[in-house]
Order: C-alpha cells, then structure tokens, then sequence
C-alpha cells in the first residue's frame, strides 16, 4: 500500500467484548480462522481490545479488505466489541487515539488524514450507534470528505 493514506477508517467487530489480554487473543485467533477463509488475511489493519492492546491485523503497508472502495487508501481500525449501545472502554478509546497519532509520527497516515466512520463509506450500521457518536467529535472527523 503506499503511504502516507489519507484516511482512517473506524469499525467495531459486533462481536463480544474483550477486557483482557488471553480473551482479545482468542479473538484474533478466531478472526485469522475466519478471514483467512475468504480473504488472505485478517481484513482490518489493526484491531484494537477493551484491555488497551492493539492488535495487528495487515499493519501500516498492507491494503486490507475493510471497506470497498478505500482499502488502498485507507488504515482500517476495529475495536473489538458491539458498540451500538456503549462506547469501548477509556482505555480501547486512548489506544486507537494513540495507534492513529503513532501512524502520522512514523509517516504511514498524513498528518491531514481525515477520519470517518465505516458507516460513512458503505451502509451499516459500523462502528455501531454509540461509538459512532463518539467518534464524530474526534479531531480530523470528516462524514463527508
């Protein structure tokens, strides 16, 4: 993928929750049996646990398979969890801030990046309704760019 991308692309999983370490890895284990079944990998960039982790999925130079349309242009990071209702966790929230602003300090993501929700790029309901709210008010957040 060439980099730096324009976008970041926020999803969550609509699957369960995960608060500690041995219960997020599962899950990455679970989505490389899944994915790795229809797609090469697993689809996301990164994923991101309600323990504060962040995961790797195809990382900073891999095109993934989040969202159509702008997976060559784009760094897709899911938080692990169902977030219609509730947001993720403080600490799931500082680590996607966190992963993001480490991508634009080492030159993956341009430092004008523009951030939108995956439900501003295709119908769904992703990243869910709460964290969706959320995120609108998050610098660089752009439904529409």
């Amino acid at each position: 993928m060439k980099t730096p991308v324009r976008y970041v692309i926020i999803h969550h999983t609509a699957r369960p929750h995960c608060v500690v370490k041995s219960k997020c890895v599962e899950q990455m284990k679970a989505f490389q049996n899944t994915h790795s079944k229809k797609w090469c990998d697993i689809i996301f960039s990164f994923l991101v646990g309600e323990d504060g982790n962040v995961y790797e999925g195809r990382g900073w130079n891999k095109v993934g398979s989040h969202t159509a349309g702008m997976d060559d242009k784009s760094i897709g990071i899911s938080v692990m969890g169902n977030f219609l209702k509730r947001n993720p966790n403080a600490a799931a929230l500082k680590a996607v801030q966190d992963l993001i602003k480490c991508g634009v300090s080492k030159g993956y993501i341009r430092k004008d990046y523009i951030l939108k929700g995956h439900r501003n790029v295709v119908s769904t309901t992703c990243p869910g309704n709460s964290f969706y709210s959320l995120i609108t008010k998050w610098p660089r957040f752009n439904a529409k760019a």
